[in-house]
């Protein structure tokens, strides 16, 4: 009996993970992975930092070079969109009216910049930075003394905006949120964010609703619900991203928000899963399902899946965790969005570096680390145990969160 045929559609970070990994657990069936862009798996952090600021190569960015895929005996098809699931017969089509059949298929694709439902939202000088060729049309713009604004002070908005500041340009940041980092960060912690990229000269505006952008030929204006008028030369959005559930909804598959898969992947067709930004995941730590737009997740869940796809039983069970560099600052995040009743420092706000726990019920459910890596690691291990801990020792440097992680 001939190995099975996993195909898996999207070849970006998870869906690369994903088929490195099949290849890694023993798989010897065939592997074909399907990627509408014309570059290979590469990683998608830099786009916003590394590769807009101009200091790495476009390759430097893959996760493997061309050549590898032959090696591993995995058939990448770039350019290749899929336009249909057929469940019943397994079967997937193209965009050329192809078919290819499969025994087991992952769903590896991702998602999409949410785009601005405003007039103007898609002219010729407003950027979505989601793929590559997005980081490279902006950067060639971003000469010294160019005027950019930015929507949405989230990470990537965020990211952009000292990227393009360090590249000389003149940022302004529009937040419609009365702060920044609304949906990931507490007040005190957003609060040190912009003041952070205030101190580099980005004009940071929170409570600003842009409600048009006309592009005059010599610059943009952007409308505000306010009645203002912000001149500039360019727009770069950054204003959430949408799960490309569109192939799986049509599929039939489950899907709430992301395709709606187990702790292994598996979907509501048990030859399909999926993995990566577009799933919504149950997670045995946090006990729920959530989804998640994070290098972490994208790459490590898809490798757990790859490896229940080759015939592991092992579920994905992490304390999810993200990162963010912004001028000299390293601010990560490790646990599920969520709610807390209390907030536990370990530092100042004012300082340099210090550690934020969230704590609901007493238990830590989430940690913010600003310029403080050391402290992640056992962070993590504090939130997996789910367990209390007392306030005072939590919050005394004195006391080690390895000490506190056993």
């Amino acid at each position: 009996m001939s190995a099975p045929h996993i195909v898996i559609v999207g070849a970006g970070h998870a869906g690369g993970r994903a088929a490195e990994a099949l290849r890694a657990a023993g798989h010897r069936g065939v592997i074909t992975l399907l990627g509408t862009e014309r570059h290979p798996p590469y990683e998608r952090p830099p786009l916003s930092k590394e590769l807009l600021a101009g200091v790495v190569a476009v390759e430097k960015t893959y996760l493997r070079p061309l050549a590898w895929y032959d090696a591993a005996g995995i058939a990448l098809r770039l350019g290749a969109a899929v336009t249909e699931i057929d469940a019943r017969a397994q079967r997937v089509r193209l965009a050329d009216g192809t078919t290819l059949p499969y025994d087991a298929l992952l769903l590896a694709t991702g998602a999409r910049a949410r785009r601005l439902p405003i007039p103007g939202g898609d002219g010729a000088r407003v950027f979505y930075l989601r793929d590559i060729e997005d980081s490279l049309a902006l950067r060639e713009r971003l000469v010294p003394g160019t005027r950019l604004a930015v929507i949405g002070a989230g990470f990537i908005g965020l990211e952009v905006a000292a990227t393009a500041c360090k590249r000389g340009a003149a940022v302004t940041v529009l937040e419609l949120a009365p702060q920044a980092l609304a949906r990931v960060a507490p007040e005190e912690i957003a609060a040190h964010v912009v003041e952070l990229h205030r101190r580099h000269g980005v004009d940071i505006r929170l409570g600003v609703a842009v409600t048009a952008i006309e592009d005059s030929g010599s610059e943009v204006i952007l409308h505000t619900a306010s009645g203002e008028r912000i001149a500039t030369d360019l727009v770069a959005v950054g204003i959430g991203a949408i799960p490309n559930t569109e192939l799986a909804a049509a599929a039939g598959l489950a899907v709430d928000d992301g395709i709606t898969v187990d702790e292994f992947g598996r979907s509501s067709d048990a030859a399909i899963f999926a993995a990566g930004d577009v799933t919504r995941h149950f997670n045995p730590l946090v006990g729920r399902a959530i989804r998640l737009e994070a290098w972490q997740n994208a790459q490590n869940q898809a490798i757990a899946v790859a490896k229940v796809m080759a015939g592991g039983s092992e579920p994905f069970a992490e304390v999810p965790w993200l990162w963010t560099d912004q001028f000299d600052m390293n601010l990560q995040m490790a646990g599920a969005p969520g709610s807390w009743d209390r907030l536990v420092w370990r530092g100042e706000p004012t300082e340099r570096a210090f550690t934020v726990f969230h704590l609901r019920d007493g238990k830590p459910v989430i940690v913010t680390t600003v310029n403080n890596v050391r402290d992640m690691r056992f962070a993590r291990m504090i939130i997996a145990a789910g367990k209390p801990i007392d306030p005072d020792r939590l919050a005394d440097k004195s006391v080690k969160l390895q000490d506190l992680a056993r």
